[in-house]
């Protein structure tokens, strides 16, 4: 018994001498490594923040908060600027026009549209003036008052009314907010009021039977 502790000794003596005989002379300094006061939190954005910054990081001649820097903005919301392209749910052109609006504003063939440029500033120039005639009420009632956190104004008004409509726009507004909308990506009037506030739209001359 004796010789086995004897034994068991010697074996925990030898492999002591062994691993510090292993131990490195120079131990690495982690102090450079330490994430002592850095900032660690990170909230992801969500998707209207990150077409907020696709918005504000695109390249284009600098238009500020005029009445054609407004058109361009919304331009490039709705399509990226591509007088040619059609959405999945058939909406057209540069400014995602659907076949119904067109009608109202006397366009009848998609193609013609489609085809042409002038023909879609045009559009785009009716359709403002015919919701700016049919909302010059609410205008005129609730631009510079706060809703839902952001400040209405006019551009903002009119950009929403591209987005869902003049009469989804009014019940917005005189919901207090209540009423809301979101088309079928998601997009809400509150974020396009808040998206194009502040552009120049004095230009534009409300007219309830404009056509293109």
């Amino acid at each position: 018994m004796i010789k086995r502790i004897i034994g068991l000794f010697v074996i925990l003596t030898i492999g002591g001498i062994v691993l510090v005989s292993f131990t490195p002379k120079n131990r690495t300094d982690l102090s450079a490594y330490s994430t002592a006061g850095l900032d660690l939190y990170y909230i992801a954005p969500n998707f209207n923040e990150i077409e907020d910054d696709l918005l504000d990081n695109f390249i284009y001649p600098e238009l500020g908060k005029s009445y054609v820097g407004f058109k361009e903005a919304l331009a490039f919301k709705e399509s990226r600027g591509d007088y040619g392209v059609v959405n999945q749910f058939g909406y057209m052109g540069k400014y995602q026009f659907g076949i119904g609006t067109l009608a109202m504003i006397g366009i009848k063939n998609k193609n013609t549209f489609l085809s042409s440029p002038e023909l879609q500033e045009r559009a785009f120039y009716a359709n403002l003036s015919r919701n700016k005639w049919i909302l010059r009420r609410d205008l005129k009632w609730f631009v510079g008052k706060r809703m839902n956190g952001i400040v209405v104004t006019e551009s903002g008004v009119l950009a929403a009314a591209h987005l869902a409509g003049p009469g989804a726009v009014k019940k917005y507004l005189r919901s207090g907010g209540v009423d809301g909308f979101a088309d079928a990506f998601g997009t809400t009037i509150r974020y396009y009021m808040k998206r194009f506030s502040g552009f120049d739209t004095s230009f534009v001359v409300p007219d309830r039977k404009a056509k293109a």
